[in-house]
């Protein structure tokens, strides 16, 4: 079931094709059927459509798609589009060969991604290539997450382009108890390619660009940096980097190897209609989740696999920026919230704790168990703290759609207090010598610092 694949919060960033991530995704409803694949110009729509802002309750506007149906147009194959925009210099090499072999000899590991990515693959493409980027990129989600957008590593990295929360910060996605940008399939989308841009250009090379995004560019800088000082060559293949980064790119051209020539690894590859699968509603009220869904006659797990950046069960106006939707699901959507009233569009409602108030006793008093009270606001299981804001069911409505909503898609944002010491990274230096160093256990310092597999010279560690 694709529910099962949204409740997954502990999938690596870089999944191996010979270990399945921890959730199991189900594929998802496909976009509309395909005419006989032909390469097609580059449409010249945006990815991402807006209708038009609703008119008054009783004569609401609908979207531009609630006209009389048209002819159907040819719209080419995704695939195709993407094979044309190939540019990054092919990597060679025995990686790239057992990569590839790995992929392929997994065909439905490899369906399973290439099934969620329908639902994001145009938009990325469309954006990847407003910037003149080679898409080879628009694969890149397929390595850092398998296309999962709910994906969570052991990092705090999340979403289909593994974020963690300060490089998120730098790029503006804003992560809060209500929303996590790095999760939201448009925002990432945009911070990622803003991300890969800057670091190709400090570079001028997509092979450091992209072991950059994976490995840090400070950590990429001081590589080359070496290699200069001992008068080594300083391009990728020369570079001394983790086993991780190492096998990276080779992973991305191996799936590229793969989508440029599937029959030749025996892989069936599905057309992908080049046309948008989503479109951006951005004049929604406050609403439910459970009900956002139903307005649109798609199942709660489809809903939450296009809004995966809503973190409670309650979506705000005032936090949300947009809600999307499938193309042609929106003038249903449009139609059954005129058959509402706004009072009917919302159950649940925020509740601020007064000042020594018990999580039990709160959830006592509103009729849910405390699992479901910490589930529902991202509170963890032996978390004791008290947030300012809770949300909470205001009828039996609520209740009822506890048991199918897939609610904290990932663990809650870290909130940690002032650090009361600061330890940079000296070479020889382990997590296990610093925490032996403060009197503290290993187990704390990586809950206090998003540290990775390595340590970093110059690398600042937080004692809390």
């Amino acid at each position: 079931m694709l529910a099962a694949m949204l409740q997954a919060c502990a999938l690596q960033p870089t999944p191996e094709p010979a270990a399945e991530p921890a959730a199991e995704p189900v594929a998802v409803p496909p976009p509309p059927p395909v005419a006989a694949p032909a390469p097609a110009p580059t449409p010249s729509a945006p990815p991402v459509a807006e209708p038009p802002a609703p008119a008054p309750k009783a004569q609401r506007a609908k979207p531009a798609a609630a006209a009389a149906p048209k002819p159907p147009v040819e719209v080419g194959d995704l695939w195709q589009r993407i094979r044309a925009g190939f540019a990054i210099e092919d990597l060679k090499g025995p990686l790239v060969k057992q990569k590839t072999a790995q992929y392929a000899a997994r065909p439905e590991y490899l369906q399973r991604i290439l099934e969620r990515s329908k639902l994001y693959l145009y938009h990325i493409v469309e954006e990847v290539e407003k910037r003149g980027m080679p898409t080879e990129l628009a694969l890149l989600p397929m390595v850092e997450s398998a296309f999962n957008p709910m994906a969570y590593s052991r990092a705090h990295a999340s979403g289909l382009w593994q974020f963690i929360p300060g490089t998120g910060k730098r790029f503006d996605l804003e992560q809060n108890s209500w929303y996590d940008g790095r999760r939201d399939v448009v925002d990432s989308t945009t911070a990622a390619l803003d991300y890969l841009t800057k670091l190709h250009d400090m570079y001028g090379d997509w092979h450091l660009a992209l072991a950059s995004y994976n490995w840090g560019e400070n950590a990429v800088r001081r590589a080359i940096a070496r290699n200069k000082a001992q008068r080594k060559k300083t391009d990728y293949a020369s570079l001394r980097m983790p086993k991780e980064t190492r096998h990276y790119i080779p992973k991305l051209q191996a799936l590229e190897n793969i989508i440029a020539n599937p029959s030749a690894y025996g892989v069936d590859l599905d057309a992908i209609p080049n046309q948008p699968y989503f479109v951006a509603i951005t004049d929604a009220p406050d609403m439910d989740v459970h009900l956002a869904a139903r307005l649109a006659e798609m199942p709660v797990a489809d809903f939450i696999a296009l809004n995966p950046g809503f973190s409670r069960p309650l979506i705000r106006s005032s936090q949300a920026k947009r809600i999307i939707l499938p193309a042609d699901k929106v003038v249903a959507f449009y139609d059954n919230l005129d058959e509402l009233g706004d009072g009917a569009l919302v159950s649940w409602q925020v509740y601020e704790p007064e000042k020594g108030e018990k999580l039990d006793a709160i959830a006592k008093r509103f009729g849910i168990t405390l699992a479901d009270l910490k589930r529902i606001n991202g509170i963890g299981a032996n978390a004791s703290r008290l947030p300012k804001e809770l949300v909470v069911p205001m009828n039996e409505d609520a209740k009822a759609t506890l048991a199918d909503l897939p609610l904290m898609y990932g663990p809650p944002i870290p909130r940690q207090g002032p650090a009361r010491d600061v330890h940079v990274v000296k070479n020889g230096d382990t997590l296990s010598s610093i925490a032996a160093r403060y009197r503290v256990s290993v187990a704390a310092l990586k809950s206090w610092n998003q540290t990775g597999k390595f340590l970093q010279v110059g690398q600042k560690i937080y004692i809390r």
